[in-house]
C-alpha cells in the first residue's frame, strides 16, 4: 500500500516593481553629489571672500583716491558706493565659472556620468537637476555675499557717504542684479561644460567670452565688432549690475552700437545660456556617455 505524499503547490515568484525615480529624487541625489565634492566648498569659500573682501578694499581705495593734481578724479566727482562692486564682480565671476563647469565635467572625468545616466535613462532630467541645484546654490551664495558686503560697507564707511541707498529702487535692483548675474554666469559655464565635456575647455571658453573677446573687440579697429560687443555675455549681463543713471551716462557716451537696458542686457545673457544648454541637451541625447 502506497502512501500519498502531499506536495506544496508551486508558487510563482513575483518581482517587486522597482520604485519610480522622480525628479525630486534626482534633485536630492545631485544635491548630495554637489556638496560631497571638495572643490565645491573651496570654490564657494574663495568666491565669498573675494566678493566681500574686494568690495571693502575698493571702497577704501575710492575714499583714499589721489587728488586731481596727482592724477585722481576731478574735484567734485560724486562718490558712488556701487563702483566698488564692479571689480569684485569681475573677479568673483571666475570662481563661479570654474564651479559651474566642474559640476558637470567632473562626472565625465571620473566616469560617474554613466551611473547617473543609467539610473535616469531619459538623460535630460539629470541635466536639468544639476542646473537647478547649481543655480539655486550660486544665487543664494551670491545674494549672501553681496548682502554681507553691503552691510559691512555701510558699517565701516557709511559715515563717509559710501553706503548703498537701499531705499532707491535703482540701487537695490543693481545689488540684486549683481547676485543674479553671478549665478547666471555659473549656469553659462555649466552649459559649456555639458556641451564640451571637458573642464579646461569649458572654463577657457567662458573666460574667453568674458575676458578676452571684449578686449579684442576694443583693440581691433573694425566697426562691425563695435555693434557686436554689447551682445557678448559679460558686457550684456553686467548691465543689470548698474544703476539706471550709470546706464544713461553710458548711453550718452556711446557713439557706435547700442546700449542695452538692465533687463535687456540680462535677457541677452539668459539667451546665451538657453542656446548653449539646449544644444548640449540635444547632443546628450545623441552622443554616448
Amino acid at each position: 500500500m502506497s502512501a500519498a505524499v502531499a506536495t506544496e503547490p508551486h508558487r510563482h515568484a513575483t518581482a517587486t516593481p522597482p520604485g519610480k525615480l522622480t525628479f525630486a529624487h534626482l534633485l536630492r541625489g545631485e544635491w548630495i553629489k554637489f556638496w560631497t565634492v571638495r572643490s565645491t566648498a573651496w570654490t564657494m569659500s574663495i568666491f565669498l571672500l573675494a566678493i566681500v573682501g574686494l568690495v571693502l578694499l575698493f571702497t577704501l581705495a575710492v575714499l583714499n583716491a589721489p587728488s586731481p593734481e596727482e592724477g585722481g578724479p576731478p574735484a567734485g566727482t560724486p562718490l558712488n558706493p556701487l563702483d566698488a562692486y564692479a571689480p569684485a564682480v569681475y573677479l568673483g565671476q571666475f570662481a563661479l565659472a570654474v564651479l559651474g563647469a566642474l559640476t558637470i565635467t567632473g562626472e565625465y572625468t571620473t566616469g560617474m556620468i554613466r551611473s547617473s545616466l543609467t539610473a535616469a535613462p531619459k538623460r535630460l532630467p539629470v541635466l536639468w537637476s544639476k542646473a537647478v541645484v547649481l543655480g539655486v546654490v550660486t544665487l543664494v551664495a551670491a545674494a549672501v555675499g553681496v548682502a554681507l558686503a553691503a552691510a559691512l560697507q555701510a558699517l565701516f564707511f557709511g559715515g563717509q557717504d559710501m553706503a548703498v541707498d537701499l531705499t532707491a529702487d535703482s540701487e537695490l535692483r543693481a545689488l540684486f542684479g549683481t547676485a543674479l548675474y553671478l549665478a547666471t554666469i555659473s549656469l553659462l559655464s555649466f552649459a559649456f561644460g555639458a556641451l564640451l565635456r571637458h573642464s579646461a575647455a569649458a572654463v577657457a571658453t567662458v573666460l574667453g567670452l568674458l575676458l578676452v573677446l571684449p578686449i579684442v573687440f576694443q583693440l581691433v579697429p573694425w566697426e562691425p565688432l563695435k555693434y557686436v560687443a554689447p551682445f557678448l555675455p559679460g558686457a550684456a549681463g553686467q548691465q543689470i549690475t548698474q544703476t539706471d543713471a550709470a546706464i544713461q551716462a553710458q548711453d550718452a557716451a556711446t557713439t557706435v552700437g547700442v546700449t542695452l537696458s538692465a533687463w535687456e542686457g540680462y535677457g541677452v545673457l539668459v539667451a546665451w545660456v538657453v542656446v548653449v544648454l539646449v544644444t548640449a541637451a540635444v547632443l546628450l541625447k545623441k552622443r554616448d556617455a
